[in-house]
């Protein structure tokens, strides 16, 4: 299965004709919820655009030889998620995976993911339906299937934290780490997807091992990440060897955090208590909060950010001081200061070439290459044919000159 995201019809397809051939499926991607998906307009940011998400799921089907699949993101509204789902099939989609939450049930407003919604849709529709969501075991995935009815189930980050999930078995944190690395090392691919796989594997033991946490945020190879595998190792071994009778795991955990286990992401109400705070809305000073403050106070910044200083002492995280750019007409990211169209550049370029005009400010010229093609065009006719009649010569200049006037 390769998964698009898009919102163009054409270049949809005409990426996925380039994938085609090595997969059995082409997904498009309509249950993204996150600030990037709404900055490029695009994943559940497109679920009130049914007509133009029945082009691009008809086009695809026109044009391709493989079956087009889609996930979806629900609608508060049982009905209007049934009615999305229809129109989806309708329009050509052959399998329908269905992620319980609505588009702003992310992070920790994520809460509980509805199967009503799901078990509404999958005998609303007649092609296959997958569940995803509240899986973080396999008795998860079969009380799913057993309450909705659905084909299959889906798992993102109960998976990500125990990757023996379908499995239904919960692994030693360090086993399961050297079995993703040595695929790691047949088939290498960029540290920071192998770090990011590794703090979600291990996200309970970097609790207990803050140092580790570190060690793994900035080594740079991966015989340094094997290394932290091994000091983790042998750390967790030293604990279990230690470990007394009857002891219980802490923190409220089902097992030990060396096991391979869900992490329950805290809602908003856990998190206050987690920081410190009343509880209240004006109590509330999560990470966000604390990245803001003003004073530039290295206590009070992310990890992230105090890296950052360390790097450079003399960056500051005044938000006073950063320069205030105005935002593109189309999408509201920056625009070009120089743009003749008051857009950024992505927006800017779409437009000036569907007019085909120029925007210097971008370095877009496309009308100009343009009026270059039709003179270097005019030019090779009449160096093939030198008695080319004045009145041929006339309707070239005339065309030229009306396609401007169309730019203008």
């Amino acid at each position: 299965l390769s998964q698009f995201c898009a919102n163009d019809p054409e270049v949809f397809v005409q990426a996925a004709l380039l994938a085609q051939d090595y997969c059995d499926a082409i997904d498009l991607n309509l249950g993204c919820p996150q600030m990037i998906a709404k900055r490029g307009h695009y994943g559940a940011f497109l679920q009130e655009e049914w007509d133009l998400l029945q082009r691009m799921i008809l086009l695809a089907n026109e044009r391709l030889s493989v079956p087009i699949t889609c996930k979806i993101r629900v609608f508060p509204e049982i009905d209007k998620t049934v009615k999305y789902a229809q129109m989806l099939e309708k329009a050509g989609c052959q399998l329908l995976t269905v992620h319980g939450r609505t588009k702003e049930q992310k992070g920790p407003l994520a809460g509980v993911a509805s199967w009503e919604h799901i078990q509404a849709v999958r005998k609303a529709v007649s092609i296959p339906v997958f569940a995803n969501g509240n899986i973080q075991c396999l008795s998860d995935v079969e009380e799913c299937i057993r309450k909705t009815g659905v084909h299959g189930v889906m798992s993102a980050e109960g998976n990500l934290h125990n990757p023996a999930l379908f499995e239904g078995r919960n692994p030693l944190v360090w086993e399961m780490a050297e079995e993703y690395l040595e695929i790691v090392q047949k088939y290498p691919c960029p540290l920071s997807y192998v770090r990011a796989h590794l703090f979600k594997l291990w996200h309970h033991t970097l609790q207990v091992y803050q140092q580790l946490r570190e060690e793994l945020a900035k080594v740079k190879t991966l015989e340094g990440i094997l290394d932290v595998n091994r000091e983790l190792k042998l750390r967790c071994q030293e604990e279990i060897a230690n470990q007394k009778g009857g002891e219980k795991p802490k923190e409220g955990l089902p097992f030990f955090h060396w096991i391979c286990q869900p992490y329950i992401r805290p809602g908003p109400k856990e998190r206050c208590k987690e920081n410190g705070a009343s509880g209240t809305e004006k109590g509330v000073r999560g990470k966000r909060a604390l990245e803001e403050e003003e004073d530039g106070n290295s206590e009070l910044l992310s990890k992230n950010k105090q890296k950052k200083k360390l790097r450079n002492p003399n960056k500051s995280f005044d938000p006073s001081l950063k320069p205030k750019y105005a935002k593109c007409d189309q999408c509201g990211n920056p625009k070009g200061n120089k743009c003749v169209f008051n857009m950024c550049r992505g927006c800017c370029k779409k437009r000036a070439f569907k007019e085909t005009a120029d925007c210097p400010g971008h370095g877009l010229l496309f009308k100009t290459k343009y009026e270059k093609s039709l003179s270097w065009q005019s030019s090779q006719r009449v160096s093939q044919n030198p008695e080319i009649s004045r009145r041929g010569d006339v309707d070239v200049g005339e065309t030229a000159v009306l396609k401007e006037a169309g730019d203008s």
